[in-house]
């Protein structure tokens, strides 16, 4: 991306949250402005912000404009309010874990803090310290998933990727393109293969466009031709991002993402997630509990707007699909890779990233 791009930047002067609307990309750049946590959830909503760590930390800001616009005079009204928002804000995405993750630590922190604070406005102030912890934590993690990452590209590589797992996907820097983006800036020579990623397009209008503003050599492909280029030996290595990982490693990801690895293991090539640790569920003992979101047929039948389909035809769109642990090679998280069989090491990279340096709020 370039240099003075934010995927979301917090403004102090108004509390307001502003949204690269990513609906209108590659052709039109737009910021979106939102002052309420309604308008944070609708963003959300609506995809004009999406990737698991960005409506993560989307979510987070939701939170703290929830609680600076609360009008409670004592703490318990002002969890009450919390809670509300918080409600609203986790049934506008159902797959992606950051969301919920993020909402819960914001909340854990207001009652915590609530037990010490009577002052309501130190309280808020909290938790927009908070927010933009989480932001500057989200970055650094992407920062250290690209290095653990680089090591695992050869050079010289043809890299395939899917969807939209870049700095639009993130608060900055990215995740399975972060990994790109890290062996790139190593010196490593590259050229990525870019799935379009129907029906939404984030492979052709976000991963293109942003690797476009990288430098990184690329060429897009329609998703079917995936399998195509890895027969002729013109793919080195799969890599994609995720928006929820369950505890066995079972991995969900834009829907595609499932039939890239089965290509993968037929062509026996390493496929690879790129995930912040945020995104692994260890509640889920395997992938067959993660939720998996339905969106608009309208999206399967609509292409920019226009009609591609007959009129009143059925469609189906599941936004996500799951990959089975067996497929993958490596998981890459800020705290280091996690092998087959992953259990072990997927539990103690979490548990490092649960060890943050305290906070004077």
């Amino acid at each position: 991306m370039t240099k003075t791009v934010e995927t979301l930047e917090w403004r102090d002067r108004d509390a307001c949250l502003l949204l690269i609307d990513q609906t209108l990309l590659p052709h039109q750049f737009e910021i979106i402005e939102c002052a309420t946590y309604q308008q944070v959830g609708e963003a959300i909503r609506q995809m004009r912000v999406r990737g698991a760590p960005a409506i993560g930390v989307t979510a987070a800001y939701g939170m703290a404009l929830a609680a600076l616009a609360s009008h409670a005079d004592d703490t318990l009204g002002f969890l009450a309010e919390l809670n509300v928002a918080a409600g609203f804000l986790r049934q506008t995405r159902p797959t992606a874990v950051n969301l919920s993750w993020a909402i819960e630590r914001m909340l854990k922190l207001a009652r915590k803090l609530s037990e010490q604070f009577i002052d309501l406005n130190k309280l808020k102030k909290a938790l927009l310290i908070e927010a933009k912890v989480m932001h500057a934590q989200d970055v650094a993690a992407n920062r250290a998933m690209g290095a653990f990452g680089a090591e695992l590209i050869p050079d010289g590589a043809n890299v395939l990727t899917h969807c939209n797992a870049g700095a639009l996907a993130t608060a900055g820097y990215g995740t399975a393109v972060g990994v790109i983006r890290a062996a790139h800036e190593a010196g490593k020579r590259l050229h990525v293969w870019v799935d379009e990623t129907r029906p939404y397009l984030q492979g052709a209008r976000l991963t293109a466009w942003e690797l476009q503003q990288l430098g990184i050599p690329l060429t897009l492909i329609t998703d079917s031709m995936a399998g195509h280029f890895m027969q002729r030996g013109q793919v080195d290595c799969v890599i994609v991002g995720a928006d929820r990982i369950a505890a066995n490693g079972d991995t969900a990801n834009k829907i595609g993402t499932y039939s890239l690895a089965v290509l993968a293991k037929e062509n026996n090539l390493p496929f690879y997630v790129a995930a912040p640790t945020s995104t692994v569920d260890l509640s889920l003992q395997n992938g067959q509990a993660i939720p998996i979101e339905e969106r608009s047929p309208d999206e399967v039948t609509m292409l920019a707007g226009q009609q591609i389909a007959p009129r009143g035809v059925k469609a189906a769109h599941p936004a996500f699909d799951m990959t089975p642990a067996r497929y993958i090679q490596a998981i890459i998280t800020e705290n280091g890779l996690a092998r087959p069989p992953f259990v072990e090491d997927l539990k103690k990279l979490v548990a490092i990233g649960h060890q943050l340096p305290a906070i004077s709020y």
